[in-house]
């Protein structure tokens, strides 16, 4: 993808034709991302107290923000959960998740759009060295989420993306050839969105180019809803710790006629709102 400072046309234009975007430094790191990464590193340091396991961290570093984290985990993975589930109450991400700048950016986009912002479609993902059981597969955003056809995933790194770390894979284009049938398998134990996956998964990912961008904080991928794009492994010693939300278009017909509804976080599961996409 082109890194390289583009005009508001040529940002709408990109997005149509490849369903993806890289916005280097679109962020500010010390206004926008510092204070989320101090939150996150004092949310650690609560959860270590609440636990009585002694806080020995060094004071707060952007660089280092997640210290401790790893201890948490080692101890009990339980932890980790308690972590992930509080970072998302931290009042510096949700301004970030409501920052003007991204609700012009969708305007840029989608230059008719109505803007909606989706309720429990945002928060904080902490994917863990060598833990694959939460990683996302292949798939498109709008059965995990619903609300509107026409949407689009915020995705920014809270730490330097490198290959071991796993960047998110996408595919340019797929998302012109519109929804795609899923079909649930849950025998790894995942439920919910994490159990659904395309279907002929393979077929479909082989007839597209594929692209990891490496990322630092600041960076902003902005991804269609029906981009097919998967989770990486990561292979590092660290957590990949990135921030997601989702905009989407009130005035889409499809997200009209079934009210705006939330998918699986909202308590309503894809495959009631859509069963004719459901091959199970």
């Amino acid at each position: 993808m082109n890194a390289t400072p583009l005009s508001d046309a040529e940002r709408c234009r990109r997005f149509a034709e490849d369903g993806v975007l890289l916005l280097p430094g679109f962020y500010d790191c010390a206004r926008d991302i510092e204070p989320v990464q101090r939150g996150i590193h004092s949310v650690i340091g609560e959860v270590m107290r609440r636990h009585g396991v002694p806080d020995r961290r060094s004071p707060f570093d952007p660089a280092r923000f997640d210290e401790g984290f790893q201890e948490l985990i080692a101890q009990d993975r339980s932890r980790g959960g308690e972590v992930y589930d509080a970072v998302k109450q931290i009042p510096a991400f949700v301004r970030l998740v409501a920052h003007p700048a991204n609700e012009a950016l969708m305007r840029v986009l989608r230059p008719d759009c109505v803007p909606g912002l989706a309720g429990g479609g945002h928060g904080i993902r902490i994917d863990n060295p060598g833990d694959d059981r939460f990683r996302a597969h292949w798939h498109q955003e709008y059965p995990a989420q619903l609300r509107s056809l026409d949407g689009a995933v915020f995705w920014s790194p809270l730490v330097p993306v490198t290959p071991e770390l796993g960047p998110v894979a996408l595919c340019p284009g797929s998302h012109r050839e519109g929804l795609q049938p899923v079909r649930a398998e849950s025998a790894d134990g995942r439920a919910g969105a994490y159990a659904l996956r395309l279907d002929r998964e393979h077929e479909l990912i082989a007839r597209h180019r594929r692209e990891a961008p490496l990322t630092r904080p600041g960076d902003l991928i902005v991804m269609d809803f029906l981009l097919l794009h998967a989770s990486g492994h990561n292979r590092a010693r660290r957590s990949r710790w990135s921030m997601q939300f989702r905009y989407f278009n009130f005035a889409e017909p499809t997200g009209r006629a079934h009210g705006w509804k939330g998918s699986f976080a909202a308590g309503v599961d894809f495959r009631h709102v859509h069963p004719e996409l459901c091959v199970d």
